[in-house]
């Protein structure tokens, strides 16, 4: 019979907190982005806690369905419905890869199904809106230089926040007038961009050229060092509040180029390879708030009665 040191030995072993410094190596090696190691190992450090504070099972062979919905449930009390299915798809992970090592003989979560989120169109920008929010970019100093290339770089090739973040000097193709950017997955892809974006990134660059930091090779810079996501992310909402837009986040300018090319008649399939979406499913969810908008347009163009 085991010793009760032994037994508290054996239960540390096999803790869920003391298994994910080894989840992460696994993460690691299989080459998973920088932000998604962030994620899963945060649901992980946060599903050990719960479980701790609750007094529940922290062993992992002794985790069932029942502590897993309560961790969720907690998460849905306090957080959005989006977070609280981000957390169930980390912790569905977690639980395949200890089955998948042995450490569990099944995952609890193998028939939970993640929690429901409303659909919640993000709305997109008007014409009027986009004339005030590069209007406050027209000026002649290295900020408003550098800031009208940076929203024309979101608005004309719908990059996502990490993508336009991470851009180096090198990225920056003005003869094809494409960006390079790093994607989901560690996949890179080439996003074009119009004559406009390549004019103010142009200018963007001769002024750069006379930075202190120069010879850094991330392409946005800052007075104390290249921008960081949670830098852009305050630019633009700073750039928004000065046009009169309350709120306004990279993604909804994502949203918006999105939209745009919709209602220019682009075609879907241009649009999922510009965007970066491996599935056709993500078309659906960019510029839904504006899709009626897009109907009753094309209505005007396609409908049958009035050329009767």
């Amino acid at each position: 019979m085991a010793s009760p040191q032994t037994q508290s030995n054996r239960l540390e072993v096999d803790s869920l907190r003391s298994l994910i410094p080894s989840w992460q190596l696994s993460l690691r090696a299989a080459n998973k982005a920088p932000r998604t190691l962030e994620t899963y190992t945060l649901a992980a450090g946060q599903l050990a806690a719960f479980l701790d504070e609750r007094g529940m099972p922290s062993a992992v062979h002794a985790i069932r369905r029942e502590h897993v919905e309560a961790f969720i449930e907690s998460v849905l009390a306090n957080r959005s419905p989006a977070t609280a299915r981000q957390r169930h798809g980390s912790l569905l992970q977690l639980f395949n890869w200890l089955e998948e090592e042995g450490e569990i003989k099944a995952s609890p979560m193998a028939k939970m199904k993640p929690p429901k989120v409303p659909e919640q169109p993000v709305p997109v920008l008007n014409q009027d809106q986009l004339r005030d929010l590069l209007a406050t970019v027209k000026g002649q100093t290295f900020s408003e230089k550098r800031d009208n290339a940076l929203l024309r770089a979101f608005l004309d090739t719908g990059g996502r926040l990490a993508e336009i973040t991470n851009l180096t000097v090198d990225d920056v193709d003005l003869d094809l007038k494409v960006l390079i950017v790093l994607g989901k997955g560690g996949r890179h892809r080439s996003v074009p961009f119009g004559n406009k974006t390549a004019q103010a990134l142009d200018r963007y660059l001769r002024l750069r050229r006379r930075h202190r930091l120069a010879d850094r090779r991330e392409l946005w810079l800052g007075k104390q060092g290249p921008l960081t996501r949670s830098g852009i992310f305050q630019l633009v909402r700073r750039r928004g509040l000065q046009a009169g837009i309350e709120g306004l986040h990279p993604h909804q300018l994502r949203h918006t180029f999105a939209h745009a090319w919709l209602a220019a008649g682009g075609q879907e399939g241009d649009l999922q390879r510009i965007a970066g979406w491996s599935s056709r499913q993500m078309l659906s969810r960019y510029g839904a708030s504006a899709a009626s908008e897009r109907a009753i347009e094309a209505h005007g163009q396609f409908g049958v009665v009035d050329r009767l």
